[in-house]
């Protein structure tokens, strides 16, 4: 309809540009990992966007949002990176292991899939509805991905290849405090608030031989204001 204003929009420029030493086949296949992979920048965008629908709170909604909008420029330099180190001429021979796709299928252009070939699934994909559980994903999701940027980031020596992924890593970072933040501000909410707070909370099974390391949990029970009562100013 006239005046409707479209939810994305693609800016020309990348987020940050990107660049490489070198063609690297055999690197591209493993940075294939982060665009199509379980821990993978389409699966954060996709997972952020998804658990916004439910959300109520604007100003969390927004963030989900504005994190999966990121994401997805994430994927667009990944996606860049890929296609500058596969060069530009086909040569599967290059590929010492795991997906050879590109110079096989997809013409030398990066593939929704795995470092191994297997394609993205929204099966990756975690939303319960509930902002704390929801938001505990979002973190170790965060980690995950910064623990594989981390790996990748071992196994190369191209300098803007690692610029890249440096900035990326960083980016993983905000995005965790961010969420650790919005998870500080419904801690006792949802899930927190229900659930897990009885005598069997409290129990530890020392399964294990020898020693107990750790002590019994004590998990507190939140406690709220009975919002039918009279409220006390201070």
């Amino acid at each position: 309809m006239k005046g409707e204003i479209p939810l994305f929009k693609h800016e020309k420029n990348l987020l940050r540009m990107v660049r490489v030493e070198k063609p690297n086949p055999n690197y591209a296949s493993m940075l294939q990992e982060q665009l199509g992979g379980p821990h993978g920048e389409m699966k954060a965008a996709m997972q952020y966007m998804s658990q916004s629908f439910r959300i109520k709170d604007p100003e969390i909604k927004d963030l989900f949002l504005d994190i999966a909008a990121e994401e997805m420029s994430h994927m667009e330099m990944v996606a860049t990176a890929i296609n500058l180190l596969n060069g530009h001429d086909p040569d599967a021979a290059q590929v010492a292991t795991g997906n050879i796709q590109a110079h096989t299928q997809f013409g030398l252009g990066p593939g929704l899939t795995t470092s191994s070939g297997f394609p993205w699934t929204a099966a990756y994909i975690e939303t319960t509805g509930d902002l704390p559980a929801d938001l505990l994903s979002n973190i170790a999701a965060e980690q995950r991905a910064k623990v594989i940027y981390e790996y990748l980031h071992r196994q190369i020596n191209d300098k803007y290849v690692r610029e890249m992924i440096d900035f990326l890593l960083n980016r993983e970072e905000a995005h965790n405090g961010l969420f650790r933040e919005a998870l500080r501000k419904v801690q006792n909410t949802g899930s927190n608030l229900d659930y897990g707070v009885d005598e069997n909370a409290r129990l530890y099974f020392n399964l294990s031989t020898p020693g107990q390391y750790f002590a019994p949990p004590q998990p507190t029970k939140p406690t709220f204001e009975d919002p039918r009562q009279p409220q006390t100013r201070h």
